[in-house]
């Protein structure tokens, strides 16, 4: 089965290896020379030039360009996994068996952007890994594979992206042997049932030292590496926030929200927060002083 696999991020690289390790005649690859708006981007040419693979670079998957190589590559699928744009039909029909796309959540319940921050920021205790077939709407296709992934309280960006990958890297063999056979179901997807997560903001990454430390502590868990990091602004400069504990030590209520409590001699310090105490354990260099207000 001829495949060509379009993707540009980190698990687009998982799976790509997953699927040439398991012997898939990948015949050509799309990806990106360079992305202002993925922050775990990563380039697929190097692993085509390895395994003299025909590569193109595009902007926009549905371009002439995009369009001409797809139909000199001949595929009979297509395996969209890690890529922002929306497909038109126009390429969709040039895949005989269609496009295969990858969704880190429950669909049809949210749908969208930066699966995997909000449903960390929001402190839910369950997300998904799920495989469906693509139309020309947003993670709305006909649903082919659909695994449930526990959120534990201690996950963060980087573990609960590597419990997904462990997941969904398995799915995406089961599903081209699967195909290969001519083997495949599918649960249609209900998308009226569903909501669909919009495009976080820079401000939405700004801790906020009224918020509650559960609100803190999600907040800078979803957004730690390989994402861009939460962050605080003082005296005219900004600080990324990596990694917080919560503390809920007796006898600070009537402090204020962004005192510092203490500082410890490896760097750590607290601060109030509108409920509880965070303590900031992992950040950008800064010096604070107890007493001082963020």
């Amino acid at each position: 089965m001829r495949i060509v696999f379009i993707g540009c991020v980190e698990s687009s690289e998982i799976f790509l290896k997953k699927l040439i390790e398991e012997g898939a005649e990948i015949v050509g690859i799309i990806t990106k020379d360079q992305s202002m708006q993925n922050a775990d981007f990563v380039d697929l040419a190097s692993i085509a030039r390895e395994r003299k693979i025909p590569y193109q670079y595009v902007n926009n998957i549905n371009d002439k360009e995009s369009i001409a190589f797809i139909k000199k590559m001949k595929p009979d699928i297509g395996f969209c996994l890690g890529w922002s744009q929306l497909i038109k039909r126009e390429v969709l029909e040039m895949f005989p068996k269609g496009v295969i796309g990858f969704h880190p959540a429950k669909l049809p319940q949210n749908r969208g952007r930066h699966p995997l921050i909000w449903a960390l920021v929001l402190g839910l205790e369950q997300t998904a890994s799920t495989l469906f077939l693509m139309n020309e709407e947003a993670d709305a296709g006909d649903i082919l594979s659909q695994e449930i992934i526990e959120i534990d309280y201690h996950d963060n960006a980087r573990t609960l992206y590597d419990k997904v990958m462990q997941v969904a890297s398995k799915q995406v063999i089961t599903i081209w042997k699967a195909l290969c056979n001519d083997k495949v179901s599918m649960i249609k997807s209900e998308n009226t049932m569903g909501n669909a997560w919009r495009k976080r903001s820079r401000n939405d990454g700004r801790i906020d030292w009224r918020m509650s430390s559960r609100s803190i502590y999600n907040l800078v868990r979803g957004l730690s590496k390989p994402y861009v990091g939460a962050h605080f602004e003082h005296e005219h400069r900004e600080y990324k926030v990596w990694k917080v504990s919560e503390c809920f030590e007796k006898g600070y209520e009537n402090i204020e929200a962004g005192k510092i409590l203490w500082v410890k001699e490896n760097g750590m310090f607290a601060v109030k927060a509108g409920e509880d105490i965070i303590e900031v354990i992992e950040y950008d260099d800064f010096l604070p002083i107890e007493g001082m207000y963020l």
